[in-house]
């Protein structure tokens, strides 16, 4: 008996030793620190002026001449050689990429690897991100797809032709990227935006989405009999909430693998895509109101920057309601990654017999999600002490371009690690793409009748935007 009281005494005092020494070698509490650190460097220089620290940035360009000065003036488009010529974008060509490279190597030589061999990656990695960007700059592009669909198409070039390269391969941290992205991206979450729609909001993303979620891992499991649980609830979150990111948080907090997370990615891109161009355009033939209609798209459609473009195609009311709804849904990706996690601690993954206690649930709980809680609220308490929202909106104006270069760095690698063969071989027979499928569309029809039930007017007052 006291050699087990001594064993377990031992456990403890290891779990306690090791959590602690998680803060500086775990990926998670890395990308908190990153994370926390852009967000400190960036409010210092907004707030006292003192330095820019904004990010490298491609204004939109054209392909075609023959547009009028009318037209690039009023859409903003300037010439790529034109931006090229800048001074202040090459000082920002350089300084973007080493205040990242700095920041990331510090995190990877942490986590015990080679600089020798990461920075030289990351810097081709970067290059190759650059490529992303300025396509996804192009004026016509820009309209239809974002940034993301060109990052994993280019990845997905590379890794389906000459294949990459060993010497990237270093460089090729996708849930580093993304983690530390969505850390930043908290700052622009802001829980008062909640009061703006009030219980409308709510109801449409938090009622509609834990419903989405439980009925697709209901037909996953049990109809479609999938036995990949993590990839389940991965596509499930993607589906319901927000994409790449939920999909990140959940499939972290599920023990996802790295291969099934790039999967169930790719699979809600291009489903964002084709939702992005015809779901407006079913909104518009169903004579639907523009406040209906945005906050339908807010609530299905995955990709929160795919949601601003559907919704602007239905008008500037349409957009806002579409954003407040997906920043709403937003705010539900740590909420419902602690859910996962304790879910697959307690039920999915415990042996019979086995007893799963705090220590093993704030194992699995996927740390950087703190970090994007944490930041939301210091951003929230700002807005609510100061009344003036400004500050804040020109801080995350810096931060917004180094969320993107993060993600835009995540994207690129989940194309570089993705190969069609593997990932057909990954689908099941084709359930997976139904799983997809079927859940959206349960989405649909759900989110449709609460927007219907909320917004119509029939019941409710309609709200003023």
């Amino acid at each position: 008996m006291e050699n087990q009281k001594a064993k377990a005494a031992t456990d403890v005092a290891s779990a306690r030793k090791s959590n602690i020494s998680d803060l500086w070698k775990k990926e998670d509490w890395l990308a908190v620190w990153i994370g926390a650190v852009i967000i400190l460097i960036a409010s210092v220089a907004v707030v006292t002026g003192w330095f820019d620290f904004s990010a490298l940035k491609f204004g939109k360009w054209a392909c075609w001449e023959n547009l009028s000065a009318e037209l690039m003036e009023k859409k903003k488009i300037v010439p790529l050689l034109q931006q090229f010529a800048s001074v202040k974008f090459w000082i920002k060509f350089v300084l973007t990429p080493v205040i990242l490279c700095l920041l990331f190597s510090a995190g990877v030589k942490l986590q015990g690897e080679k600089l020798r061999n990461y920075i030289p990656a990351f810097i081709g990695l970067f290059l190759l991100s650059v490529v992303v960007r300025i396509i996804s700059a192009e004026y016509t592009l820009n309209l239809y797809l974002e940034w993301a669909f060109w990052a994993l198409i280019i990845g997905l070039l590379v890794s389906n032709t000459v294949g990459v390269p060993e010497w990237l391969k270093p460089a090729i941290k996708t849930e580093f990227y993304v983690k530390t992205g969505l850390v930043i991206m908290g700052f622009s979450v802001l829980f008062n935006e909640i009061l703006k729609f009030g219980l409308y909001g709510l109801g449409i993303a938090w009622i509609v989405t834990p419903i989405v979620i439980i009925f697709m891992w209901w037909f996953g499991t049990k109809v479609l009999k999938i036995d990949n649980k993590p990839l389940v609830i991965t596509l499930a979150a993607a589906t319901s909430v927000c994409g790449t990111s939920a999909a990140i948080a959940t499939g972290a907090a599920s023990n996802c693998k790295k291969t099934d997370l790039g999967m169930a990615i790719s699979i809600s891109i291009i489903f964002t895509i084709i939702m992005m161009v015809f779901e407006p355009m079913i909104i518009k033939w169903c004579g639907m109101s523009p406040i209906m209609g945005g906050s339908l798209i807010g609530g299905t459609i995955d990709s929160t920057g795919a949601v601003a473009v559907a919704g602007n195609v239905l008008g500037g009311e349409a957009e806002k309601a579409a954003v407040i709804v997906k920043m709403i849904q937003n705010v539900l990706i740590g909420v419902i990654a602690f859910c996962v996690a304790l879910f697959f601690a307690t039920r999915v993954e415990k042996t019979d017999g086995q007893k799963v206690g705090a220590i093993e649930i704030w194992r699995r709980f996927p740390k950087f999600i703190l970090g994007f809680c944490l930041a939301s609220i210091v951003a929230s308490i700002i807005v609510a002490a100061t009344g003036d929202k400004t500050q804040v909106d020109a801080i995350n104006k810096v931060l917004g371009e180094y969320k993107n270069w993060a993600f835009v760095l995540a994207f690129t690698c989940i194309g570089l690690e993705t190969n069609f063969k593997e990932i057909w071989a990954r689908m099941h027979g084709g359930k997976v793409l139904w799983l997809y499928i079927v859940g959206q569309t349960f989405n649909i029809i759900l989110t449709f009748f609460a927007v219907w039930f909320l917004l119509s007017g029939v019941v409710f007052k309609i709200p003023s935007l």
